[in-house]
């Protein structure tokens, strides 16, 4: 939602026209995003970075994987979360991973890669 001069707010695509003739088209601002209004790379991403999360879990102390277990929903999406603390959690799983030996560091790239891809 973007605020116009007054009280006027815009919700989606919004057309103005001023004079001219034969005016065709619109430019729409938007992401890649699915029907569900997803990002499938972001969701990929995250797919993966679960996927990964799991191999590693067995890696990590009871404390640790009690994190990471309390961060997923976040990360995930399942859980309603504000960008601020769904990147609190990435950073949260990040340091944890980057502790870990074999598996870390592919964690550590795949959250990069989220986090890229939520603008941060």
């Amino acid at each position: 939602m973007s605020e116009g001069s007054g009280n006027n707010f815009f919700y989606g695509n919004t057309v103005n026209m001023h004079g001219g003739s034969g005016n065709t088209g619109m430019v729409v601002q938007s992401q890649n995003v699915n029907a569900a209004g997803e990002n499938p790379e972001l969701a990929r991403a995250v797919g993966e970075l679960v996927r990964l999360l799991a191999e590693l879990r067995p890696q990590l102390s009871a404390q640790d994987a009690e994190v990471v277990d309390a961060s997923l929903p976040v990360i995930t999406g399942e859980a309603e979360a504000e960008p601020t603390r769904r990147r609190q959690a990435l950073m949260t799983v990040l340091g944890i991973a980057s502790l870990a030996e074999t598996l870390g560091p592919p964690v550590v790239a795949a959250i990069r890669s989220v986090l890229g891809l939520l603008g941060g």
